[in-house]
């Protein structure tokens, strides 16, 4: 083993939390944390969002789940939105009576709608009474009567004037069911047909020469008879209208002057009083459509043609509008439009249109999850249209799609004025930035999420205070100082950092909630250091099936790993797996072999299309080590294979090509590898060793096999100097590490990584371009001339 190189001391496996920052007994004592923990850059964006009024300055609230930036958002929208002072208007529709296909909207100010519906319905009762009642009074009907009376009196004049000449012929005029007939008379007595037929042939064709006579008499007589009905019809509908207009005048009246300065309500309501004076025969008169209805149904019909449909009623909204929509469909975020069913048929009106997510948060600020979003079928197109049009139109956009087109509503659209704000993922916010290219346009602000914070004393006091906030809104017990340092801790380690915290504020409130849990099964009053461990350990063990079944199958020699002895070609990498939120390390048996041939290094897990591209690209970079490192003077002949041992799922990552390297250079160079070192990191063309993910976790994962057949004091796990900073290992490792049964090494070339793997020199390159005598260097390139000669 290399004489320089020294293990890494316990001080930097592991970084404690200095109770001197925690000034404190408990956390009882401490102020409660306000506003978000470590998230200035994001309260920065967020107020630059909000406060930029122009059109596209929406924004995407993008960071990892369980950072609290749901939370976050949520909160500092409606902090934003009690400060404002303008509140957002109200939105009612009102049918068109000129087209109840288009109902059109009115906008009041906040308030005023809900006022407004109530005096309409107090408006449209008092009609229900006094406009039957005016049909009913004894003015209109003397009216109405003598109307009838004159129109009946011209008829009947006309009509005596044909039966006086009637009766010079001895012929009788009869009445029956408005018709007019003639018929002989004979002594007094009008003729039947009988009769008639005994007469001679003289006297019946007299007779029918007379009748005709008569007819065309009675024509003429009655020419005038449409004229007279319709003057009649045209004095009965003037004066439907004047009892009308008498009667609603000084209902509408009042009710104008209420709204003399709402020029749109009086508007309206001119044109309720107009349709009413119109059809008020039809609606109120004799035999009109409300006779043969009961009251409710009268009330019902006045309401589906002149009342109000309240959409969005803000006269209780404090600033302006915030609002979440948990299930962003279509219908839900732009409203619809119901039907119902009536004798099997679908019938709609303008008071069955329903408001939508954007309608309530017009003005105002609307939240979506933007994964929910994209989800929804036609949703995220509409959104995009809608803001760009800065209005809302309900619609049915599986008609745009089908082709079949129903008879429904098209409400007039409603102006709108909304703030976006999605919440995502980086992925999601990369992919719609990729794939749409007007979503730059429309949200324009990045509230980027840290997950991390830098540890500082400042930082962990702010830490406390947040633990001790969240406590106190989870109603948990307050925690001793010793349990928030372990949590400082063990925050640092979510991190991969010794210098950061984690900002997964869900993660520590599960944790809260559980150690929580442990306290109340001790029977302590104070969460302390062991109820959290307690907490950590039991979620491990409830989450470490699949861990324990691959160690299980390395000690009973399912799977071939070996922790001691020597091996040529043969070395230990590690890696991660990752299940759900469960990440754990497994030591992997990595080989080599090497013979004459020009095939280069050949990645069998790249051949079966098990490698992914980063773990290949990991594999071809080795090519280009060796030549830089040892064949500048000759070209390099080499067939080699390398392969992942007993690894049957797909691989990817660069962290094995540290141990990929030194294996090759063993099996080149016949020099064994001590298997009980096993080794993580990636390495670049310079033969760098270049930091990796999970180191935490790879090293445990070696060492629980270690400790399971026995620690013997050699076994160690050799990773990049670069990852140093990011080891927060277990207490047990820490442990084995400080009483000597254990060992981590950090190295920073692969020089350093081969001395402690092959336990001699690696070898310095010398003026002349040779590596010293005897040292592994050396070996390699003697052995690569070998191979060289032997193909040619």
């Amino acid at each position: 083993m290399s004489e320089t190189m020294q293990a890494l001391s316990v001080d930097q496996l592991y970084k404690v939390c200095d109770h001197q920052d925690l000034p404190f007994r408990t956390t009882e004592t401490l102020e409660n944390f306000s506003g978000f923990f470590g998230q200035e850059r994001a309260i920065e964006a967020m107020e630059f969002g909000v406060s930029m009024r122009r059109p596209g300055y929406n924004l995407f609230v993008m960071g990892n789940p369980h950072t609290g930036r749901f939370s976050f958002a949520i909160e500092n929208l409606k902090n934003y939105a009690k400060k404002e002072n303008s509140k957002p208007s109200d939105w009612c529709y009102l049918n068109n009576l000129s087209d109840s296909r288009y109902p059109v909207i009115l906008e009041l100010p906040a308030g005023k709608a809900a006022q407004l519906r109530k005096d309409v319905d107090t408006l449209l009762e008092s009609i229900l009474t006094d406009l039957p009642a005016a049909f009913e009074s004894p003015g209109y009907q003397r009216s109405k009567s003598r109307i009838e009376r004159d129109f009946t009196r011209r008829y009947d004049q006309a009509v005596d004037s044909v039966e006086r000449k009637a009766r010079e012929f001895s012929i009788a005029v009869y009445r029956d069911a408005g018709s007019i007939g003639f018929t002989p008379v004979s002594e007094g007595q009008a003729m039947d047909e009988a009769g008639f037929s005994q007469l001679p042939e003289d006297e019946r064709e007299a007779f029918q020469r007379n009748i005709d006579f008569l007819e065309e008499e009675l024509n003429e007589a009655l020419t005038e008879l449409p004229k007279w009905r319709r003057e009649a019809a045209g004095q009965i509908k003037a004066l439907d209208r004047e009892t009308a207009q008498r009667s609603l005048a000084p209902l509408f009246a009042g009710l104008k002057e209420r709204y003399v300065h709402q020029a749109n309500v009086v508007n309206y309501l001119t044109h309720i009083e107009r349709d009413l004076i119109k059809n008020a025969s039809d609606i109120a008169g004799e035999g009109g459509t409300l006779e043969t209805r009961t009251d409710q149904m009268r009330i019902n019909f006045f309401q589906e043609n002149y009342g109000i449909n309240l959409m969005v009623d803000n006269h209780k909204t404090k600033g302006a509008p915030v609002v979440y929509e948990a299930h962003p469909s279509y219908e839900n975020l732009f409203g619809r439009v119901e039907y119902n069913s009536e004798m099997g048929a679908l019938v709609t009106n303008y008071q069955l249109i329903r408001p939508g997510a954007l309608h309530r948060a017009n003005g105002g600020y609307l939240l979506l999850e933007a994964e929910k979003l994209i989800e929804q079928p036609f949703v995220y197109s509409a959104l995009k249209r809608a803001l760009k049009s800065h209005e809302i139109r309900i619609e049915n956009p599986i008609n745009e799609y089908t082709g079949v087109s129903t008879i429904t509503l098209n409400p007039q659209p409603i102006k709108l004025n909304v703030k976006v704000v999605l919440v995502g993922g980086r992925d999601t916010y990369y992919l719609l930035q990729e794939l749409d290219h007007d979503f730059e346009k429309m949200f324009r602000v990045v509230v980027d999420f840290d997950e991390d914070v830098r540890r500082t004393p400042s930082s962990i006091r702010n830490y406390a205070r947040l633990m001790k906030t969240l406590a106190t809104e989870e109603g948990l017990a307050p925690l001793k100082r010793e349990a928030v340092a372990r949590l400082v801790e063990h925050s640092s380690r979510l991190a991969e950092d010794q210098e950061m915290l984690s900002a997964h504020i869900g993660e520590l409130v599960d944790l809260l909630c559980e150690a929580d849990f442990r306290r109340k099964q001790k029977g302590d009053e104070l969460i302390n250091a062991p109820h959290v461990e307690a907490a950590l350990q039991a979620k491990e063990k409830r989450t470490g099936r699949l861990s324990e079944k691959i160690l299980e199958g390395i000690l009973n020699r399912t799977v071939l790993i070996d922790t001691d002895g020597e091996s040529v070609g043969c070395a230990n990498g590690l890696t991660v797996l990752q299940v759900g939120d469960v990440a754990f390390g497994t030591p992997a048996r990595i080989t080599v072999t090497v013979h004459p041939g020009s095939k280069g290094i050949v990645d069998i897990e790249r051949e079966v299309t098990l490698g992914q591209p980063i773990h290949s690209k990991g594999v071809l970079i080795l090519s280009g080590y060796l030549g830089h490192k040892y064949a500048r003077q000759f070209p390099i002949s080499l067939s080699a294979s390398i392969a992942m041992e007993q690894s049957y799922g797909y691989i990817d990552g660069d962290s094995a090509s540290l141990a990929e390297i030194c294996t090759l250079i063993s099996a080149l160079t016949d020099i064994p590898i001590r298997q009980s070192f096993a080794t993580t990191g990636s390495i670049n063309q310079y033969g760098e060793v270049q930091a990796i993910g999970g180191v935490n976790e790879k090293i445990e994962g070696f060492f629980k096999l270690c400790q399971m057949r026995g620690l013997t004091g050699k076994q160690s796990v050799i990773i990049p100097k670069a990852n140093v900073r990011n080891l927060m290992l277990k207490k047990e490792v820490v442990k084995a590490v400080a009483d000597g049964d254990f060992a981590i090494y950090a190295v920073s070339n692969v020089d350093e990584c081969l001395e402690l793997l092959m336990g001699r020199k690696a070898g310095q390159l010398k003026a002349d371009g040779s590596f010293s005598q005897r040292s592994i260097n050396a070996e390699v390139v003697k052995r690569l001339r070998e191979v060289a000669k032997a193909k040619a």
